[in-house]
Formats: structure tokens, sequence, C-alpha cells
């Protein structure tokens, strides 16, 4: 159990791996969508280019809310090296909303397994933020041009967990979900290294789940790749659970990257291409283009920890 919670104290240090080749991109706008615990919580709104292509066959490219990294102790929505990977969703007609989270485990001194109960609360408060975000632009679905039906959510290593237990909820009628309207669904899940978590046995999912795009390293030690127990308390990993969404016949893709760790929590940008046939095949058009590959790349940038990286906590 002390390494499910080291994992996430340790993400921490993957948001200064991120580097990029292409110009950034300012928000159109941020708006205040939230106040809890006293803390302010805003979006940025990323408009599609001038003059890309906002549509396919007469039907609206989704809204992508982007969920940002750093182990739920720190990380910016607005930091410079999610702005490349903004400007190419935005390049190809597609609206990004970066968001605000609080920080569950902002203050937390250890990790160990008396702070499961921490490490849970802190899933569970972000995943509560994105919906009062989801939420805030659904009521405001007309101001923003936005399609309550057309939501894609993604995110980066903590963003991704964050993302990927959101859906687990909604699938699970988890009580977080009375924030957002009866019978609402996201369009589909974009995770960069996520995992999903449950304290009461192994991970299930009670409806099926909206179609979920999945990238992995293999050699991951922050965010498990496989999967962690201990007891009821169960971190599945992405090869964990694009088994299980296979034999349940799930609408998913799942890309694991070949002698590659952490690093491709912050592989949007390199892996852009794939993520636009996820959204433009198995959101928009709603087929089940399953994809199970392994992929050896080497443009994705090993990390440099230094002398408090992961070798350190294990």
């Amino acid at each position: 159990m002390k390494r499910l919670l080291t994992i996430i104290a340790a993400l921490t240090f993957a948001a200064a791996t991120f580097t990029a080749k292409a110009q950034s991109i300012e928000p159109a706008g941020s708006y205040l969508f939230a106040e809890k615990d006293g803390q302010e919580l805003y979006l940025d709104v990323y408009e599609p280019a001038r003059g890309s292509q906002t549509s396919i066959d007469g039907k609206e490219k989704p809204t992508v809310i982007f969920v940002f990294g750093g182990g739920f102790k720190e990380g910016q929505r607005d930091a410079a090296y999610y702005s490349p990977w903004f400007k190419a969703m935005t390049d190809r007609g597609l609206r990004v909303i970066s968001i605000d989270y609080r920080l569950g485990l902002k203050d937390a001194k250890t990790m160990g397994v008396r702070q499961a109960d921490e490490l849970h609360k802190a899933i569970l408060m972000a995943v509560e933020d994105l919906y009062s975000a989801t939420a805030f632009l659904i009521g405001n679905a007309e101001e923003f041009d936005v399609d309550p039906e057309n939501i894609v959510i993604s995110g980066s290593s903590a963003g991704a967990i964050t993302a990927m237990q959101a859906e687990y909820e909604i699938c699970n009628n988890g009580s977080l979900t009375s924030i957002l309207p009866d019978g609402f669904r996201y369009a589909g899940v974009m995770a960069f290294s996520g995992a999903v978590y449950s304290d009461s046995g192994k991970v299930s999912y009670k409806k099926e789940p909206c179609p979920i795009l999945m990238f992995h390293g293999e050699e991951d030690r922050l965010v498990t790749y496989k999967q962690i127990r201990f007891f009821s308390k169960h971190f599945a990993g992405a090869s964990w659970l694009a088994k299980r969404f296979a034999k349940k016949g799930y609408n998913y893709s799942f890309y694991h990257f070949q002698n590659i760790a952490h690093e491709v929590c912050n592989s949007m940008l390199q892996n852009i291409n794939e993520e636009m046939h996820f959204i433009e095949n198995n959101v928009m058009k709603g087929q089940k283009r399953i994809v199970d590959a392994a992929v050896n790349d080497p443009s994705i940038q090993k990390a440099s920890w230094g002398n408090s990286g992961p070798k350190d906590i294990y």
C-alpha cells in the first residue's frame, strides 16, 4: 500500500518534463466557475482557431476539458508546457477548456498506509471540481457555445486519474454526480498516464463507460501501469483496465509505450494524431475502433529526475 500512496506523492516531479516545439496560445477568456474552501476556481477557454475545421459531416467537434497534472500537490491550469498542445487542438477545430481544481495533497508531509484516506479524498476532491466546471459550462452552454452532449474530458498524470475517476463515478452512480444534470454523460475520456481508484474492492463498472483513450508507459512506477491491491483498496492502471474493457466489449483505445515510464503523461503533442483519430471515430462517429498497441517512440524524452526523483522514493 505504501507504493500506491508514494506513487501519487511522486507525480509532482513529472510536471517539469514536458518540452514542445510549437507556438504558445493565449486563452480567449478566464472565468470563475466555483469558490470552495476559500479558493476561487477558474477555467480558461481556448476557442477553435479561425479558419479551422470545427465539424465533420455536419457534426461539431467536441469541447475538451483538460485537467492538469502535479500529484494533487501542485500544478497550474495555464502552465506553459501545456500551451503548445492547446494550440494544436484548437488548430484542429476543437475548443479546449483548462480548469483549476483544489489540490488535496498540497500540505501532505508524508505518504503511507495511514494516508490512504487522504489520497482517496484528494482524488474525489478533484473529481468534484471537474464536475463543478462541467456543470458551469452546461449552465452557460449558449454563452460558451458548448454542446452538453459533446464534452470530452482529458488529463495528464493526476489530471488523468481525475478524468478516469470522473467517468468511473458516473458509471457507478457516485454521490458526487449529483452536481451534474440528471442523465449527463461525457462523450469521451482521454487519459495520459491515468488510473482508477476503488476503496471497495476490484474496479468494476456498473454501466458501460463512454469511449476511453489511454496512453501509458509500461515502465511507469508513479501511476501504476498494471494494478496495486491492498485488502479492499484497488488502484487499477491502464493495462489492467484495458484487459477488462476488452472482456466487456467496451469502446476504448490503448497505447502502451515500451521502455518508457511516466514521461508519457506529457506526450499529448506527440500523440495528437492518435487523439484526433479517437475523437473523430470513437467519439464523433460512435465507432468501436478498438486499439491495443505497443509503441516504441524515441521522440518521448525520458525525464531527468535529479537526486530527489522516484529512484530515491522506492
